[in-house]
């Protein structure tokens, strides 16, 4: 059992490929920010090496672009830290135009399409208490 949660939440009315390309962005943050959450190298009986992945489950949750906001106030009051996507980041193709489409815009309106974040378990429960796993 960990000490930590990593969950990602994804605004439930997206697009499949847009909900996909949010989680492996938004999955990204998390690995570049806590290198300590990526486990060993993988290795097949034939001695092939994989890349390390996340070394614990990661949580992929729903809901409402209300219901995001929601959360995201409730992990900033917590003091968690979050990676964000933003419904503009969708008409950007680079990481300079994605941060620039974050800090266009206040915190109370960035139109989230995703949410992620890593901290203690209780405080990422309560963070997106309302948020359903994804199906």
């Amino acid at each position: 059992m960990h000490d930590t949660k990593i969950s990602i939440a994804v605004r439930d009315d997206l697009a499949t490929w847009q909900k996909l390309n949010v989680v492996a962005f938004l999955a990204s943050a998390i690995a570049a920010r806590y290198p300590d959450a990526i486990g060993e190298t993988y290795r097949d009986r034939d001695g092939q090496s994989y890349l390390p992945i996340l070394g614990q489950p990661v949580l992929i949750l729903a809901g409402s672009g209300d219901a995001l906001a929601k959360a995201h106030r409730r992990a900033l009051d917590r003091g968690l830290e979050l990676a964000v996507y933003a419904e503009g980041m969708f008409r950007t193709g680079n990481d300079a135009d994605n941060r620039a489409v974050v800090a266009a815009l206040p915190g109370d309106a960035l139109d989230l399409v995703g949410v992620a974040t890593r901290g203690d378990r209780k405080d990422v429960d309560k963070s997106l208490k309302g948020l359903k796993l994804h199906e």
